[in-house]
């Protein structure tokens, strides 16, 4: 992970850099903003801001979106400045990291925000299957393609794989496809050159070249537009880049690993992917069987997942009870790994007695009330969801969004930081949500009292 710390924030930033680097990040400081956009201009990079909460944060959330830095922004400041925090937040913080700083505390915020874990947590055959051909394949600079259903740990797989490769000691840069629209993803991979459109006040080093000798982790390629396909493929061919505006390819030395969680061999059929970038990035497939399939990784992964969601909520670490165990693997995890992780997260803030038992896991389908079918026109609180997955047909994307983000606020008794740790969003967006749904008549769970909702 790497840190980028603006200005000296009461001189007590530096014990924060220091628990920071004991955590595996890589810090930098830089005295403005100017300074720090400079920084990642010129491909320096970084994962994180850090900035004083005194300072303009709007402003440097303002810069960062004119140059289209997609990067979060953590206030700090001494923990009475409430209103400063408030502020912030709203200014465009993801969130507000109180000083003199907490080691669990710091380390909690930068797993939170960037995600990133080299853990690959498994008992199964199948497993041991993938990761052993993973140990084989890690050394070479081929292309590898992982792919599996939404949930089963692609992206803990290419990091495994960074870590195990010759490039370990260069970073491994990621690149979301699905989640960045496509007139930002060219200038995000590729960078661009002053002048190249407006708001290009200068030239942009893209995340092809911040990965030098490192790795390039494209996340859901098979939501990458066929013109940006096009340009990819010219990187695993040439080893080099265009600009947007350039005049001339720059070479790199990267080795490019992606996910999909689409057939892609449908996905060339359909037109929808290109074929010879298709052939080019499947030099070896890794396929991760889904997690109904692999069972025998339930409890060393939800043992995993209450340590984690108890150290990080300050909970003592409880049991999972016998039936507790059962209810989990008698479910199939339509959302795989992810939604156990999310089971769990929620079962430590459920938990009642001494062990976390079956009804601390809420699954999805299985713990809502019964009641009546009431005409979708006429409800105007989220709160049911229809039965589980049966009453989701008929239903809009938006409405089972809504539907989900209530439900999970509900059972986190609105606690907004819980839902949004759960739900993978942050708490800004979570709140911007809440609001809308707020403004449109629904009921929203309100926010326990002395919480940070």
């Amino acid at each position: 992970m790497r840190l980028l710390i603006i200005g000296e924030l009461y001189g007590q930033i530096g014990a924060a850099s220091a628990i920071a680097r004991t955590r595996g990040a890589r810090v930098t400081h830089v005295d403005d903003f100017e300074s720090a956009i400079l920084a990642l201009r010129s491909g320096q990079g970084a994962d994180l801001l850090l900035v004083e909460v005194k300072q303009d944060i709007e402003k440097l959330c303002s810069m960062l979106m004119r140059e289209r830095f997609n990067l979060p922004v953590i206030a700090c400041g001494v923990q009475s400045d409430k209103e400063a925090a408030v502020r912030a937040i709203r200014a465009g913080a993801k969130e507000y990291l109180p000083l003199p700083p907490n080691e669990e505390l710091i380390a909690a915020v930068l797993e939170a925000i960037t995600e990133e874990t080299s853990s690959v947590i498994y008992a199964s055959k199948e497993m041991g299957d993938v990761i052993k051909m993973a140990e084989q394949i890690a050394g070479s600079d081929a292309s590898i393609l992982i792919t599996g259903e939404s949930g089963t740990g692609k992206e803990v797989i290419a990091r495994f794989l960074h870590q195990k490769s010759k490039r370990a000691g260069a970073p491994m840069i990621s690149v979301n496809c699905a989640a960045i629209p496509e007139n930002l993803l060219e200038s995000e991979l590729f960078g661009y050159e002053k002048g190249a459109f407006t708001g290009a006040v200068a030239r942009r080093i893209g995340k092809f070249e911040e990965a030098e000798g490192g790795s390039m982790f494209l996340d859901e390629i098979s939501e990458m537009d066929l013109r940006l396909q096009a340009k990819l493929l010219r990187v695993l061919q040439e080893r080099e880049v265009d600009r947007v505006g350039g005049s001339k390819p720059i070479k790199v030395n990267i080795r490019v690993l992606a996910t999909s969680n689409r057939n892609l061999t449908e996905e060339v059929k359909a037109g929808r992917f290109r074929e010879d970038l298709y052939f080019r990035l499947n030099v070896i497939n890794l396929h991760l069987p889904a997690l109904r399939e692999r069972k025998d990784d339930i409890l060393p992964l939800a043992n995993y997942f209450i340590g984690k969601y108890s150290k990080a909520n300050g909970l003592a670490t409880k049991k999972l009870s016998d039936k507790g165990l059962a209810k989990l693997q008698n479910y199939r995890w339509p959302g795989n790994v992810r939604e156990l992780e999310n089971a769990m997260h929620r079962a430590v803030l459920m938990a009642s007695g001494d062990a976390i038992d079956e009804n601390a896991i809420l699954l999805s389908g299985q713990n809502e009330p019964a009641q009546a079918p009431a005409p979708p026109q006429l409800v105007k609180s989220a709160g049911g969801t229809e039965g589980g997955t049966g009453g989701l047909v008929g239903k809009t994307v938006e409405n089972v969004e809504r539907d989900l983000i209530i439900d999970t606020l509900s059972h986190c008794l609105g606690n907004r930081t819980h839902a949004a740790n759960i739900l993978g969003i942050s708490i800004r967006t979570l709140r911007n949500k809440l609001k809308a749904y707020g403004e449109q008549g629904y009921s929203v769970p309100p926010a326990p009292t002395g919480s940070e909702g």
